[in-house]
C-alpha cells in the first residue's frame, strides 16, 4: 500500500502577509499602521520643524516687532515679542547670521522631505484612505467635538482610523498651514524675490509676509502642543511604538483613554410608528 500525501507542498502555501493583524492576549490586536516612509518623514519633520522654530525665534528677536504692510516704522507695531530665554534659541544667544544659516538649511530639509511625503501620499492614495474625511464622517463632526471636549478617546476598534477632527486637522496642516509657512518664507527671501517677486505683492508687503510667517509658525506650535498632549493622553508607549515600528495595539471593545460616553444604538427607521 502506498502512502497518500495530503499535505499541501510548502512551495504552494501562500506567504503570510507580514502586515496582517496579529492577535494578542487579552482580546487585543496588533495592527500595522505606519509604513516606513511615513515614519521616517515624520521624524525628519520633527527635527526640521524644531530647528526652524528655534532658529526662527532667534531671527525674530533681531527686531522683535511685527507690522502689516510694506515697512516697519518702529512705531505702533501690531505685536511685540518679549525677550526669550536662550535655551529656546538656536544657536544659544542672539546670533542673527548663524540663526539664518540654520533656518535656511533646515528649511530645505523640511521642503524636500515634505515633497516626498506628499508625492507618496497622493500616489499611494494614502491621503484618501487615511486623512481625507468622508461625507458620513463630516456629518458626525458635532458628536466628535463633544467627545473631544470630554476627553473621550476610544482605543478599541474605533482607533483603527483617525476621527473626523483628526482628519480635518491633519488635512489643514498639510494643505494650508505648512504651505503658508513655506510661501511666506519664500516671499521674504531676496534671492527668490529676484525671480518671483510677485509673491511679496500677494502677501501685501514684506512686513505682512513676516507677520503671516509668524502666525503660521504659531499655529504649528499650537498643533504640536495639542498633538503631543493627545499622544500622551491616549497612550504614549503605544503611539510612540507605532511611529517607530509601524505597529499599533487595538484594545478590546469598549476600551477608552477617557471616560466612557453612552452611545445611542442605531435604530431601524421602519420601526418608527
Amino acid at each position: 500500500m502506498t502512502d497518500i500525501v495530503t499535505d499541501t507542498p510548502v512551495e504552494d502555501v501562500p506567504p503570510a502577509d507580514a502586515r496582517a493583524d496579529r492577535p494578542l492576549p487579552g482580546g487585543r490586536t496588533d495592527t500595522y499602521r505606519h509604513p516606513p516612509l511615513v515614519r521616517l518623514s515624520h521624524w525628519l519633520n520633527v527635527i526640521a520643524v524644531v530647528v526652524l522654530i528655534m532658529s526662527g525665534l532667534n531671527i525674530l528677536l533681531a527686531h522683535p516687532h511685527l507690522y502689516w504692510g510694506v515697512r516697519s516704522t518702529f512705531a505702533d507695531p501690531w505685536i511685540s515679542i518679549p525677550r526669550l530665554p536662550d535655551w529656546l534659541l538656536i544657536p544659544q544667544g542672539r546670533n542673527l547670521a548663524e540663526a539664518r544659516n540654520y533656518h535656511f538649511l533646515f528649511a530645505w530639509v523640511f521642503v524636500i522631505n515634505g515633497l516626498i511625503y506628499l508625492a507618496y501620499g497622493f500616489l499611494t492614495r494614502r491621503f484618501g484612505r487615511r486623512i481625507w474625511p468622508t461625507v458620513t464622517e463630516l456629518k458626525g463632526f458635532g458628536p466628535s467635538v463633544v467627545e473631544h471636549a470630554r476627553f473621550h478617546f476610544p482605543t478599541d476598534d474605533h482607533a483603527r482610523t483617525y476621527n473626523v477632527i483628526q482628519k480635518l486637522t491633519y488635512a489643514t496642516m498639510i494643505l494650508v498651514i505648512l504651505p503658508m509657512m513655506l510661501i511666506t518664507g519664500l516671499s521674504m527671501s531676496p534671492g527668490f524675490n529676484a525671480i518671483g517677486g510677485i509673491l511679496l505683492e500677494i502677501m501685501g508687503g514684506r512686513q505682512s509676509a513676516r507677520t503671516l510667517h509668524f502666525i503660521s509658525a504659531g499655529l504649528i506650535v499650537g498643533f504640536i502642543a495639542i498633538h503631543v498632549g493627545l499622544v500622551i493622553w491616549t497612550g504614549l508607549f503605544n503611539n510612540m511604538r507605532a511611529m517607530i515600528t509601524g505597529w499599533f495595539v487595538i484594545e478590546p471593545a469598549g476600551s477608552t483613554a477617557g471616560p466612557r460616553l453612552r452611545r445611542k444604538a442605531p435604530t431601524d427607521e421602519g420601526d418608527a410608528s
